[in-house]
């Protein structure tokens, strides 16, 4: 510390407290260690649904219950949002307000839509008699899509949070780093669903 900065701190015991404290590195560090919790969690998941996924109880089957077409669909809403909110990234590193705005809205309007078509494809499988109680099987799948959309929901809702504080406040330094923070768990959720994808819909359906 220099001899200005010395005589600074001395008048005002925050100044050096302030000077060395680096918020943005402990929030990244601490998101990081959030976003390996909730991966410990879907792997367990995972190896839940690998042990349970081939007991359908006499019932039916993913060949049976999954439509590739409606699930492709779905995937391709997640991955859009992704490159929109890649997108929205960019606009904020140019300090464009408006542009940011628009892709965010943009990415949530494609998180709503893959919502949308897994409400549907739960409630068939429901109105099917394919419900979460009739297999364990079924028990697991519902359990580990349904944790991954309630992400996505979660998501969504930070999302239009993060439209507001942007409209109101502009890109600040805490709200870039808030839409950093979940950038990364925008495309946490891409990975996982592609790992549910595969597991559960391609090797269920094709297997």
């Amino acid at each position: 510390m220099s001899e200005n900065q010395a005589a600074v701190s001395a008048e005002n015991p925050q100044f050096y407290l302030t000077e060395d404290h680096h918020p943005e590195n402990s929030t990244m560090l601490g998101f990081w260690i959030y976003l390996m919790s909730d991966c410990l969690m879907f792997a367990v998941l995972f190896a839940t649904y690998a042990v349970l996924g081939r007991n359908y109880a006499a019932g039916p089957a993913p060949a049976d219950l999954f439509d590739l077409q409606l699930v492709a669909i779905n995937t391709a809403m997640l991955l859009f949002s992704s490159i929109t909110y890649g997108f929205a990234m960019l606009r904020m590193e140019k300090g464009d307000k408006s542009g940011t705005l628009m892709w965010l809205a943009i990415t949530g309007l494609f998180g709503l839509a893959f919502l949308g078509i897994e409400l549907y494809e739960f409630s068939h499988l429901i109105h099917e008699g394919a419900g979460p109680q009739r297999s364990a099987f079924l028990s697991a799948f519902f359990t580990l899509v349904g944790t991954h959309g309630l992400h996505v929901t979660f998501g969504s809702i930070w999302l239009v949070t993060l439209m507001v504080q942007v409209a109101k406040h502009g890109l600040i330094e805490a709200n870039r780093r808030r839409l950093m923070c979940l950038s990364m768990f925008w495309h946490f959720l891409d990975v996982i669903w592609i790992g549910v994808f595969s597991l559960v819909y391609l090797i269920g359906v094709l297997g």
